[in-house]
Parts: structure tokens; sequence; C-alpha cells
């Protein structure tokens, strides 16, 4: 497939999740024992590790289709990104999916502020720019919105072989935002 291709496999994928209708294929032994010798992901999704949002299953997907990699937030931190690098550089997967979701929790800590200890207080951090540039009175989700589309950003600008491969085509990183109460994925113009 190509990038256009994945991009409209995933959002078929979550059509099919909304209307409650998931193929479930790819989910079987033989598939399990195919994947022993390798993988090869269509799409990474960088994602928040919050429980409501389960990638594979809101667009669809079976084992070995998506490299997913969860962190509160769906940050850009050092392991975030060596993760995504990884399946960039070794497995050439062409489409990054910067998915951020609705009531994120990360995201209203970060709107909230105070001293929540030294491992969250740096988690948020990374929020942080999307905070400040969002308007004084902005909702969470317009955090939400803005953080996914700063990631993008952040990714190719703190990593060579994510900027290589975005400058020379063979990457395509998109935010997108996923809704909990309806199951739909917009995809977001960075």
């Amino acid at each position: 497939m190509n990038q256009k291709e994945i991009i409209e496999r995933l959002k078929t994928g979550n059509e099919q999740f909304v209307k409650d209708n998931l193929a479930q294929d790819n989910v079987d032994q033989s598939t399990r024992k195919e994947l022993v010798k390798g993988q090869d992901p269509f799409a990474i999704v960088l994602s928040c590790a919050d429980s409501r949002v389960i990638p594979e299953l809101i667009f669809d997907t079976g084992l070995g289709e998506l490299f997913v990699v969860r962190v509160a937030g769906n940050i850009a931190n050092t392991s975030s990104i060596a993760s995504i690098e990884y399946s960039v550089a070794n497995l050439n997967t062409e489409v990054i999916v910067v998915l951020g979701h609705q009531s994120c929790g990360a995201v209203a800590a970060a709107v909230a502020g105070g001293d929540n200890g030294y491992n969250l207080n740096h988690l948020l951090s990374h929020i942080l720019p999307a905070l400040e540039s969002t308007s004084d009175n902005a909702s969470v989700d317009e955090v939400v919105h803005e953080n996914a589309k700063l990631t993008v950003k952040e990714l190719a600008k703190r990593s060579n072989i994510i900027a290589d491969a975005v400058n020379s085509g063979k990457l395509k990183i998109v935010p997108a935002y996923y809704h909990l109460d309806s199951g739909k994925v917009d995809f977001l113009s960075a």
C-alpha cells in the first residue's frame, strides 16, 4: 500500500469500528505462527496509554498490522521517538498517526497545572507547548488537538531518521483525534 492507501485503510477500519462491525482478521493461530518470522506493519500509531484508546481495535486491525507506541498524552519523548525510529528505519513503515483523544487525562493534568511529582511533571512538560499555543480559556480537547499537531512536528524535529524519511517522501506523519463517545477518528490537518 502507498501512503494514501494506508490512510484510507485506517479510515475504513475506523468506520467498521464505529459501526460495531469489526472484521477481526489476522488474529488466529496461523497469523501468530507467520509473525514469528518477522513483522511488516503498515502504519505506526503514537497513542495515549489511556485504557479506552486501543488503536488495533479503533482501526480494525489484527496482529502485525500496526506498530503501536503508547505513552500518556501521546508525547514525543526520547523513548517513544526511539521506538518510532526503529519502525521507520528497520521496518520501512510509511505512515505515522499521532492519535490524541477526547478527555485526555494527561492533557487535563497539564491544563490544571500544579506539582504532580517529578515523573509526571516531566511527562507533562512535553504537553506545555500545546497549552502555551492555545488561548488561555482553551478546553482540554482543544489542547489535545494542538498537542497532536505539535507532536507531528516534534517527531521530525527531534529525529534525523524521521526527518530524512519525511523529506524524502518515504514517510508521512498525520495528527488525528479519537472521540471516546462515538469511536470516530478525525484526521486533522497538520
